[in-house]
């Protein structure tokens, strides 16, 4: 037996991993989002891993990557619930909380790219960050799963439990949102 309790030498555990294991990186991004926290985000994705695992039973096959995202979402409203998160999330600070300034890979502006440039993209990708931290989540929530996940209108709905047409003008709020942040702050790109 191993430990996660298979007696067929691992079949359960394999299938788990192959249905889930190619999300765990969307897991996270959500979780993230979700909880403004890298460390809760990690509690939250490996708790949400842990009860898929123990529910995988009663998964039938179909999209593993909304089931999952799901059960993420539903993890993180259920320890707000309990209080455990706080009743007002810490908002994610994407340079605060990634350590990108120590990782920050400028091998995708190419040889010889314009510094200028570089900084006017890492700029604008902060200022995308901070102002998607600042939307209220049900915004929040589903353009991440949107925009960063590439999830269907039908996946996020599931995942969120909410309609198609819910998931649609949530986009379009969040979206018109984010333009008047930026409108604001006099960058209308």
């Amino acid at each position: 037996m191993s430990m996660w309790g298979d007696d067929d030498g691992g079949s359960r555990t394999n299938d788990f991993a192959a249905a889930t294991l190619p999300h765990l990186d969307a897991a996270y991004r959500l979780a993230r989002w979700l909880t403004g926290d890298d460390h809760a985000a990690e509690d939250l994705a490996q708790a949400a891993y842990l009860r898929a695992f123990r529910h995988f039973d009663g998964f039938r096959g179909e999209d593993a990557r909304a089931w999952l995202l799901a059960i993420v979402r539903n993890g993180y409203f259920s320890s707000l619930r309990d209080n455990r998160h706080g009743a007002g999330a810490q908002q994610f600070d994407e340079e605060l909380h990634s350590g990108q300034e120590d990782e920050l890979d400028l091998s995708v502006f190419g040889i010889g790219a314009n510094p200028e440039a570089i900084l006017s993209s890492l700029d604008t990708g902060r200022a995308v960050q901070q102002a998607l931290a600042a939307l209220p989540v049900a915004f929040r929530e589903v353009l991440v799963l949107k925009e960063m996940d590439d999830l269907s209108y039908k996946q996020i709905a599931q995942i969120a439990g909410i309609p198609i047409g819910t998931v649609m003008s949530r986009l379009a709020r969040g979206r018109k949102l984010l333009a008047d942040h930026f409108r604001q702050q006099g960058r209308g790109d």
